[in-house]
Formats: structure tokens, C-alpha cells, sequence
């Protein structure tokens, strides 16, 4: 066994066209770490609708230029049988280690392939890429990121010609043709061929985010603005001063690219601490709003002033704030959200005359609703501009929270007082996540298998109504991963992380509200809810 190991290791390394990577595994072998092997020849990195993510490194089971030259080969196959063999395919990335050499394979192996590939000039927000697709008429994209992971990994998303990700079955058929790559031998990587993009679709873009804001808005709001160490500050910058908003303060030890985020834990605006020198800066400065984008800048994080102090709004705040800010502008067409995103946003919808559509959880689901006028996920994810960017787009949606703040401040009001407004109307929608980060995968494989066969009939004290199990699908939704129980006056949804090893489980709870008065009281009724679904959560899955 330890031979075939050591075997495949080495036929591994003699096809590795990366000096990193080879140095690395040369190194193992001749250690003969076959623990440390095992763990990176034990299978493939698989390819799904998130397309890859994992840790850098040599060997099938690590994000490296073997597994993207294997990748990009597949789609090209992939295109070509779909009948896009002299189709354009537009490649981006981020600042990640080895993302700028990633979209150069790529960009080399379509060109072997015939079709005709273009790389965007730098590193740029993945919201970029994804406008870019059909604003070139590409028939497939491809952004390296891996969004908001750790340091250590790295990422390739893929695009199929309408701008959206890749969804089943394409995920499976190009799965099926990056596993019949046999060697690297057999893919044609040409020096040069492809074309290097200047400025022209950036600033196409740029025009086009003017479009998500009312002509005679005020553009009065101020802002403190942490691009988290990723791509996001200039393009930001780009939009705030073509929109007339005062220029953002910058967070300076976040504002430029590096990939070892230096100064976060986990560079996520929701992780704890992430936001700690945002909070320092808006302290130092006093503006109407914090506004943070992840890495990739395709998610957007908004903060308000909180008493004395500055406060982080959930995702689920920010999607409703922004359902109302476009209500009340007049916006039509259909709002839909992911099903673990809050409730909050179906009553906006309906109480505006509007359709709403769930979807399952990722934007590759949301964009693909007919007629989206609006989507949003609780994951810090908005898509203001449906006709423009088929997916979340953390810049747009920067600029659409700062009109509303502008709005706002113009009545004497701010963002706390507008969700005030939303939980006297429709009630307080509260929401939590209890999310478990493991080692070993099985412990979520295990979880999931507790309470399938174990369900709860009450958590919190409240009687478990309804207990789904969404692998057979509904009437509504495919099947997928998950498990959803609706309660007495709460609702609580559990799944796997499709791009992190974690266990999520998304908890809301409503609390009629009379008036303004009931609010202090409703909310400590939603916090003693929402710690108890925690717990007994907790309880009944294992973990």
C-alpha cells in the first residue's frame, strides 16, 4: 500500500509543472511521510457547484497548477461538446497566493483547446468577472478566489455563458470530464495566444453600478470602508467617487492586497475580531455607516453606531434594510432569497404586492430566478442589479446601503431606525447561526445522521410542527443537504457548508411587536429563544 503511495506520489511529481509544489512533495517522499501523503494522494479534490476550494499544496487532494491545468482542461472539453469549441471564455482573479498563475493556466489550456480566452488585467473583484461574461459574450467565465477562506487555500469558480455559476447537471459533466484527463501530457498549454484585457470592461462595469442608485438620490452618507486585505478598495473608491459620495475612510492596514491577511484570524466580516479596526477608525472618525467587503469583494458587511459603540448587522438586517430602501423607490419585479436566509424579506414582498421565490442556498440558485428584481443570502451576499451582475456583488450593494444611509440622514433617521420601523410592520425577525468548525468530516456526517433518526419534537419549548428532510426535495426545491424544522413562532435549518468544514444550523425567531414601546421587551424574548434553540440544537444533533 505504502509503495503504490509512493508510486503515485512520484508519477505526481514528475508531471508537476509548478517548482513550489514539486520542491514540496519531492520533499515528502524522500521523508517518506506517508501519513502527510496519504493525506494529499488519498482521492481527488472534487469538483462541484462551488467548482474547487482547498488548501494549497501538491497532490490531487490540494489546490495546486496540476488540479487547475486538470480543471480547466475539463471545461474546455466540456465547452466544446456543447457545441462552444471557437467560444470566448473571460478568466479572473483575486490576490491569493498563485491565483494570478491559476488564470494563466487557464488561460493557456483553453487556448490549446481553440477557444479563445481573456484575462482580466489584474487582480479584481469577482463581481467584475461576472459582469464581464456577457458584456464580452463570453460563454463561460472563470474567477480564481477563494472568497473569504484562510490563507492557506485557494479557489476556482466557474461561469457558464448567462453569468451565472454552474449549477447540476454541469457541475457532474464537467466533474466527468476533468476525471478523464488522463496525464498532463495530453493538454496543450501554449506560451502566449490569449489576450490580456485593458481598463475598457472595468469601466464598463463602473458605468453600470450608477444604474442600482435613484437619479436625484442624496449622496450625503460617510463612511469608514475595509476592504479586509482583498481587491476591493480601488474599484469601492471608483464607484463612491463617480456616484458623488464623500470618499470612504479607509481602514489602512486592510486596504491593500495581501494574501496572508496579516491582520484577521479569518479575513470574514463576520468572523470575530475582523472588524475590530473598522470599529477602531469609525471611533477616530464618527461616520453615518462601516461598510467591509470580503476579499473577493462580491460580499458586502454593513455596521451602525449602537449606543456608544458600532455594531455589525446581520446579513439577514442588511437584506431586509435593502428590500425596503427598493420598495420604497418604486423597484418591481421578484425578491427572492435562499431558504436560510430570514423570513423578514417574503412579508416585505408580499406586503408590496411583490413576487418572492426561495431558492436553495448559493447565488448560483438566486440569479436563475425568473424575473429577479432583488436577491439576497444571509452570508453577507446582495444582488442589486440582476440585468447587470447575475450574481452577489458586494460593490453595488456598498453603494445602494450608502444611498439609504444618505436617505436617512436626510429625514434625521439612521438604519436602526428603519429596522424599528420593519419589526413594528412585520414584526421582529431575529436570527442566529450555530456553526461548528471540524477537523474530522465525519463528525458532520454524524450529526446530520442524529438527527435524521433522532428528530426533535421541541426545541426552546416549542413544538417542532413541521420536521423536513430536503434531500428529497419539495414541491419547490431539489433535493439537497439539509434538514429544516418549523416551529411555533421559529424556524430552524441545518446543512453541511458547502465550501467550509462546518456544520451550519440557521435559527430565527418572530416576536409580534404591538409598537416601538415593545420593542426592548420583544427583542430580550428573541435572545432567550434563539440561546435555547442553540442549545437543545446542540443537544439533539451531538455536537
Amino acid at each position: 500500500m505504502q509503495d503504490d503511495l509512493i508510486a503515485r506520489a512520484k508519477a505526481w511529481l514528475a508531471e508537476d509543472p509548478d517548482a513550489d509544489t514539486r520542491e514540496e512533495l519531492a520533499r515528502l517522499i524522500d521523508a517518506e511521510d506517508h501519513a502527510e501523503l496519504a493525506a494529499r494522494f488519498g482521492g481527488t479534490l472534487q469538483f462541484g457547484t462551488a467548482g474547487l476550494r482547498g488548501e494549497l499544496g501538491a497532490g490531487p487532494m490540494r489546490m495546486n497548477r496540476s488540479v487547475v491545468i486538470r480543471a480547466a482542461a475539463g471545461l474546455a472539453a466540456y465547452l466544446k461538446k456543447n457545441g462552444h469549441g471557437d467560444g470566448l471564455v473571460v478568466i479572473g482573479y483575486d490576490a491569493r497566493h498563485k491565483s494570478a498563475d491559476f488564470a494563466r493556466d487557464t488561460a493557456a489550456v483553453m487556448t490549446g483547446a481553440g477557444l479563445r480566452a481573456a484575462v482580466l488585467p489584474r487582480p479584481l473583484p469577482t463581481p467584475v468577472l461576472a459582469f464581464a461574461i456577457r458584456h464580452l459574450g463570453a460563454v463561460a467565465g472563470v474567477e480564481v478566489t477563494a472568497s473569504h477562506n484562510p490563507p492557506r487555500d485557494n479557489g476556482y469558480k466557474v461561469y457558464l455563458g448567462d453569468g451565472s455559476q454552474i449549477v447540476p447537471p454541469a457541475d457532474a459533466e464537467i466533474a466527468d470530464e476533468i476525471a478523464a484527463v488522463a496525464s498532463l501530457t495530453t493538454v496543450p498549454r501554449p506560451t502566449e495566444g490569449w489576450e490580456t484585457l485593458d481598463d475598457t470592461v472595468l469601466d464598463a462595469y463602473l458605468a453600470r453600478t450608477d444604474a442600482v442608485l435613484a437619479e436625484d438620490s442624496p449622496r450625503t452618507a460617510r463612511t469608514v470602508y475595509t476592504a479586509m486585505h482583498g481587491v476591493g478598495k480601488d474599484v469601492l473608491l471608483a464607484a463612491f467617487a463617480r456616484a458623488g459620495f464623500p470618499a470612504p475612510d479607509l481602514v489602512a492596514e486592510q486596504a491593500d492586497p495581501d494574501p496572508e491577511f496579516p491582520t484577521v484570524a479569518f479575513p470574514n466580516p463576520e468572523e470575530p475580531g475582523a472588524m475590530d479596526l473598522a470599529f477602531a477608525k469609525a471611533r477616530e472618525t464618527g461616520p453615518d455607516l462601516v461598510i467591509a467587503n470580503d476579499p473577493d469583494a462580491d460580499r458586502c458587511a454593513a455596521a451602525v453606531r449602537d449606543g456608544d459603540d458600532w455594531r455589525m448587522l446581520r446579513g439577514d438586517e442588511v437584506g431586509a434594510l435593502l428590500a425596503a430602501h427598493l420598495v420604497r423607490r418604486g423597484a418591481t419585479g421578484t425578491f427572492a432569497e435562499s431558504i436560510v436566509s430570514s423570513s423578514l424579506l417574503g412579508r416585505i414582498a408580499e406586503k408590496a404586492g411583490l413576487p418572492h421565490e426561495e431558492t436553495l442556498t448559493g447565488f448560483k440558485w438566486i440569479a436563475r430566478i425568473e424575473g429577479l428584481r432583488y436577491g439576497y443570502e444571509e452570508a453577507l451576499g446582495y444582488c442589486v442589479d440582476p440585468d447587470g451582475v447575475r450574481d452577489k456583488d458586494g460593490i453595488t450593494a456598498a453603494l445602494l446601503l450608502a444611498e439609504l444611509a444618505s436617505v436617512l440622514k436626510a429625514e434625521g433617521r439612521g438604519l436602526p431606525d428603519l429596522l424599528d420601523d420593519l419589526a413594528v410592520e412585520h414584526g421582529l425577525h431575529a436570527t442566529d447561526q450555530l456553526a461548528v468548525r471540524v477537523q474530522d468530516l465525519s463528525r458532520i456526517a454524524a450529526a446530520m445522521r442524529r438527527l435524521r433518526e433522532q428528530p426533535p419534537a421541541e426545541l426552546a419549548g416549542l413544538r417542532v410542527t413541521d420536521a423536513e428532510d430536503l434531500t428529497r426535495g419539495t414541491d419547490r426545491l431539489p433535493p439537497t443537504d439539509g434538514l429544516r424544522y418549523t416551529l411555533d413562532g421559529a424556524r430552524v435549518i441545518v446543512r453541511p457548508s458547502g465550501t467550509e468544514p462546518k456544520l451550519k444550523c440557521y435559527l430565527e425567531v418572530v416576536v409580534p411587536v404591538a409598537a416601538r414601546s415593545d420593542l426592548p421587551a420583544a427583542r430580550a424574548t428573541a435572545t432567550e429563544l434563539l440561546t435555547a434553540l442553540k442549545r437543545d440544537l446542540a443537544r439533539a444533533a451531538g455536537i
